[in-house]
C-alpha cells in the first residue's frame, strides 16, 4: 500500500509540475511570410479581399478531399465570410472584420477543434513596389492551456505548421494571379469608316521598347492641358504612330485626345491641335496586356495581306485605349482598338 501511495503522489507531482510549465510556457504567437507578386497592388488586394477567390490557391483544401466550403452574405469587403468542414482537417470560418483598399485587410479565424474553439487574427498587407506588389500573410494571437498541452504531443510546433503553408499560399497566389494576367484575345472586327476629327496631342521620338512607358504621361499631358483650358473631350486617348522603324528600334508617336472642334493653341504650347481625315481603315482588337500588341498588329497585316486589302498611302496607323492601367488594374482586360488605313 505504501508503495502505490508513493506512486500516487509521485503522478500527482509530475501532474503539477507538467501543468505548471504548461501554464507558464508562453502562448502568444505571430507568424507571417512576404512575398514580391510582379502585379498591380490594386490587383494583388483584390484577390485576398474576394473570399471566394481563396479556393484557388489556399493550401488547405488541396490537401484534403472531403471539405465542404459555405460562403456567408457578403464575400468581399468588410464583414464578408465564409466557413468550412472537413473530418480530416477540421472545421472553422474565416471573417473580414476591416479592409482597406489596396493597402492591408484585417480578419478573424476561428478553427474548431475537440478542445473547444481556437480564435486567430489574421492580417494581409499591400505595398506597392517599383516592380510589383510586396504582400505580407500573417496570423497571431494566444494559445489556451488545452492548445499548449495538445503541441507538447505534436512533433512540429504551430510556427513549424503555419509557415509552410503560408509559403504555399502565396506561391501558388502568385501562379494564378499571373495566369489571370496573360490572358489575352485578338480578333479582327473588319473594314470601317472612321470618322477623324480633331484632336490635341503631343509627339515624341523614342525607342520602340519604350513606348509603352512614355504614353502614358504623354496622355496625362494632354489631358491636363484640356483640363485647364476647359476642352471638351470627345473620345478614349490615342497613339497615333508618324513613324515605326523596326531595323533602328525606334518611333516618332503621338498621344492623343479627341476634340469636337479646332482648337488654336499658342505658338509656345507643347500642346498641339492636329485634324485626322474621314478614312477607310481595318478594325482589330486586343484584349489583354500591351506586351500583345506587336502580335495584334501582325494579325492585322496578315488579315489585310490575305485578303488583298491595299494600305492607304502617305496614311499613319493609330491605336484607341478604351482602358487604361489607372482603371483597370488586370492587363487581362485591357481594351485596345488598333486601325491602318487601306484604300
Amino acid at each position: 500500500m505504501k508503495i502505490l501511495k508513493y506512486l500516487f503522489f509521485l503522478l500527482l507531482i509530475v501532474i503539477i509540475a507538467g501543468s505548471i510549465y504548461i501554464a507558464t510556457k508562453d502562448g502568444n504567437y505571430q507568424i507571417e511570410e512576404t512575398k514580391v507578386i510582379t502585379a498591380p497592388v490594386e490587383m494583388v488586394f483584390q484577390e485576398v479581399n474576394e473570399l471566394k477567390n481563396w479556393e484557388n490557391w489556399e493550401p488547405w483544401s488541396t490537401a484534403t478531399n472531403d471539405m465542404i466550403i459555405e460562403y456567408g452574405a457578403k464575400t468581399s469587403g468588410d464583414s464578408a465570410s465564409y466557413s468550412w468542414k472537413s473530418e480530416s482537417a477540421g472545421n472553422g470560418e474565416i471573417k473580414t472584420i476591416s479592409a482597406k483598399p489596396f493597402s492591408e485587410i484585417e480578419q478573424e479565424l476561428i478553427f474548431k477543434t475537440p478542445f473547444g474553439e481556437s480564435t486567430s487574427q489574421t492580417y494581409w498587407e499591400f505595398n506597392e513596389i517599383k516592380n510589383g506588389t510586396e504582400v505580407t500573410w500573417g496570423i497571431k494571437g494566444h494559445q489556451s492551456f488545452m492548445e499548449k498541452l495538445a503541441f507538447i504531443f505534436q512533433e512540429q510546433s504551430i510556427t513549424e505548421m503555419m509557415r509552410p503553408k503560408f509559403q504555399e499560399g502565396l506561391n501558388n497566389m502568385e501562379s494564378v494571379i499571373l495566369n489571370k494576367m496573360d490572358k489575352y484575345t485578338i480578333s479582327v472586327d473588319g473594314v470601317i469608316q472612321h470618322g477623324g476629327g480633331y484632336y490635341m496631342y503631343t509627339t515624341t521620338a523614342s525607342k520602340i521598347s519604350q513606348v509603352d512607358e512614355k504614353m502614358a504621361s504623354m496622355f496625362t499631358e494632354v489631358s491636363t492641358y484640356m483640363d485647364e483650358n476647359e476642352i471638351e473631350k470627345n473620345g478614349n486617348p490615342f497613339v497615333l504612330y508618324n513613324e515605326w522603324n523596326e531595323t533602328s528600334g525606334t518611333a516618332i508617336f503621338s498621344a492623343g485626345i479627341f476634340t469636337p472642334s479646332e482648337v488654336i493653341t499658342p505658338a509656345t504650347s507643347e500642346i498641339l491641335t492636329g485634324l485626322m481625315p474621314n478614312q477607310k481603315v481595318l478594325k482589330t482588337t486586343l484584349k489583354g496586356d500591351y506586351k500583345n500588341l506587336k502580335e495584334a498588329w501582325d494579325t492585322a497585316y496578315n488579315y489585310i495581306e490575305t485578303n488583298d486589302l491595299e494600305i492607304a498611302e502617305n496614311a499613319n496607323n493609330f491605336e484607341v485605349h478604351l482602358t487604361s492601367p489607372e482603371d483597370v488594374a488586370n492587363p487581362a482586360k485591357w481594351i485596345t482598338h488598333l486601325y491602318i488605313p487601306i484604300k
